[in-house]
């Protein structure tokens, strides 16, 4: 499960979340959202260098127990997670760097 083009209703759980052993890239947003289309390209880019690590793209809105359980109030959120746990946070990334930077901290 590498990069995810679109953003999909909620298909998984916090707690089956939190129970995901490796790497696993949480991506909140909207597929109208004018940020989570500009960040795209960076995030299409950082992900090419880490085809093994599985992106879930979460569309998010009002209500949504997933996006709430992780306190996400801005598009995109990308969270970044190690056997369940968060290990870093990039909200409205834009830069390559600080992706490659956040996938190189949960992988291998």
């Amino acid at each position: 499960m590498p990069y995810t083009d679109t953003f999909i209703p909620e298909t998984h759980s916090r707690a089956e979340v939190d129970a995901m052993r490796g790497p696993l890239v949480l991506e909140f947003g909207a597929n109208w959202c004018g940020h989570c289309q500009r960040a795209q390209p960076l995030v299409r880019e950082a992900f090419s260098a880490h085809p093994d690590v599985p992106h879930i793209k979460v569309e998010d809105g009002p209500g949504r127990p997933l996006g709430r359980s992780y306190k996400v109030k801005l598009w995109p959120t990308l969270i970044f997670l190690k056997d369940g746990a968060e290990q870093v946070r990039l909200v409205r990334p834009d830069s390559a760097q600080a992706l490659a930077e956040a996938l190189a901290a949960i992988s291998g």
